[in-house]
């Protein structure tokens, strides 16, 4: 899980709130973060995995980059799987070594691994979450300006340099503040540990507020580019946008499912430690909702994975081909978007092509906006896929 309490829970001088509920029921709190971490991150790395069933050639043609939102997709995946190996890691090391916590509680320990670790294993937890939740956004304003200015992977340099520096540099700097003047010797107070909690939840805050804002204007853009192209709203264009629409909401409610538990938890956890004393009878049912939410963010966080790439992807199936030939293929082989023998008047085949294919390369081709729109379009559509024909992995297929 990720959470800005572990990280304070590595001072030997932590506050009383932190303190509760992290040695609350520690073996069955590690128990639960741990299985679910591994079964998202095992489900995870299935979906991506390339795929045997259904590929098969549908041109000669070499196979186009993919749009810039197709790696983004995959960073996140990416980014989500190491955040549920560091949780697996702590996890395991504190289930099989519970002398560690006591280690970390001693002030005057000469030990430094025991807190050495805590530290590591929390910032590499944050670290790739706070990406994940960055590249999310990124996400967000991509989908909308490829609609609606044709950007592409011409961005994707853009995209890794506000990530990456914005994540590093939170991190380090909320930790900084955290442990100054040192790990063993935490300065007390709500100044040090605000802005360490601030950077944590600054990106996730940013996600559930922008991204569907950037969302519904996409919506609203594609559908008066589906209106536009023949001046009519006929039955597949209104059924593609409304696909569009219901994979947006997906994306937005696997978040909200997975990281809302962490802001009422820490809004409750903030309140009790304003508190003189948070063990006072009068907080009984306060604590008790910590508590629940703080177990629902062990299972739920990592949990992300996983439900992430349904919500891109839908469900890839457990049919993985993991031969070289076939990476290979998939690699360098073919699908055409102008394949007019497959795409013909099909236009959820067609669609499905489409989205394969970087919106600039099919730029180079297009005799007119009208031929854009179309592109830009059906980059968005993923989940548009041939009943019959190639369902290959979402690494080499793009969306």
């Amino acid at each position: 899980m990720a959470s800005p309490r572990l990280e304070t829970f590595c001072c030997p001088n932590r506050d009383a709130a932190t303190e509760f509920v992290v040695t609350y029921q520690p073996v069955l709190f590690g128990a639960l973060s741990l299985g679910s971490s591994a079964l998202s991150l095992l489900l995870a790395v299935l979906q991506i995995l390339p795929k045997r069933k259904g590929y098969r050639r549908l041109g000669q043609y070499p196979l186009p980059k993919p749009a810039s939102s197709s790696r983004i997709v995959f960073i996140i995946s990416v980014c989500d799987i190491l955040g549920c190996t560091g949780i697996i890691v702590r996890s395991s090391v504190w289930l099989g070594l519970p002398n560690l916590i006591v280690n970390i509680s001693e002030a005057n320990s000469t030990d430094v691994w025991p807190e050495v670790f805590c530290v590591g294993s929390a910032m590499w937890i944050q670290l790739f979450f706070s990406a994940s939740f960055w590249w999310t956004f990124c996400y967000a304003v991509d989908v909308f300006l490829v609609v609606k200015t044709s950007a592409g992977i011409s961005t994707i340099v853009l995209y890794h340099m506000i990530t990456w520096g914005l994540a590093v540099l939170l991190c380090v700097e909320g930790v900084a503040m955290l442990y100054y003047p040192s790990i063993s010797d935490c300065e007390q107070g709500l100044q040090h540990a605000i802005p360490h909690y601030v950077t944590t939840y600054a990106p996730m805050l940013l996600v559930l507020i922008a991204n569907p804002i950037f969302f519904n204007r996409t919506v609203s853009t594609v559908t008066s580019l589906l209106k536009g192209r023949q001046g009519i709203y006929t039955e597949n264009e209104r059924r593609l946008a409304s696909e569009i629409n219901i994979r947006f909401f997906k994306i937005m409610l696997v978040f909200f499912i997975c990281w809302v538990p962490n802001i009422i938890n820490e809004s409750l956890l903030f309140f009790l430690e304003m508190q003189p004393d948070i063990n006072d009878s009068s907080f009984r049912n306060i604590r008790n909702a910590a508590l629940i939410t703080w177990f629902f963010m062990g299972i739920l966080n990592p949990m992300q994975a996983f439900l992430n790439t349904l919500a891109f992807h839908g469900w890839m199936g457990f049919d993985v081909d993991l031969s070289m030939q076939q990476r290979r293929e998939l690699a360098w082989d073919s699908v055409s978007t102008s394949a007019p023998n497959v795409a013909g008047h099909n236009p959820v085949v067609r669609t499905t092509l489409l989205c394969q294919s970087h919106i600039q390369e099919a730029q180079k081709n297009m005799n007119g906006n009208g031929q854009h729109h179309s592109d830009a379009i059906s980059v968005l559509s993923e989940g548009n896929r041939p009943q019959s024909g190639g369902n290959s992995s979402p690494v080499y297929q793009g969306w």
